[in-house]
């Protein structure tokens, strides 16, 4: 493997930031990384930079953010001029998204953890579990 100095191949930068060479070639597809530097032969040259905001994108990734929050982040990351405050924006909106999910599956959790209480589990074929799952839910607008 060649030295960060002289740059290295795209297994070795993956394996670096902790990611499959197929997600860094996905990133850059995107433009949350740059387009790198290629060799003669088409091959990519990584160094230090590239790795770091693979890195970077991983991390984004898992604490959950989309794509396009990780594109903003990235944006905003590589902007030393940023106000923290544009940041701070973006990682709140993921929290109270976040919450919300969370308070959406506390709700599903309760409903089925009391479906189970109620169902006898035993031979016969009457089963509120399933008596629920056919009954017609309100249609909710779409957010």
């Amino acid at each position: 493997m060649k030295t960060v100095a002289e740059g290295m191949n795209i297994g070795a930068a993956a394996e670096k930031a902790g990611v499959t060479a197929k997600m860094a070639r996905h990133y850059e597809l995107l433009g949350l990384l740059p387009k790198v530097h290629r060799t003669e032969s088409g091959y990519r040259v990584y160094g230090d930079s590239e790795v770091h905001t693979l890195r970077f994108i991983k991390r984004s990734r898992d604490l959950g953010f989309s794509m396009a929050e990780i594109a903003e982040l990235v944006a905003l990351w590589q902007n030393r001029r940023r106000p923290s405050a544009s940041v701070k924006k973006v990682a709140a909106a993921h929290l109270a998204e976040l919450d919300r999910k969370i308070e959406e599956m506390e709700s599903m959790r309760m409903t089925l953890g009391h479906l189970i209480h109620c169902c006898q589990g035993d031979h016969r074929p009457d089963c509120p579990i399933l008596e629920d799952l056919g009954r017609a839910a309100p249609v909710q607008a779409a957010k």
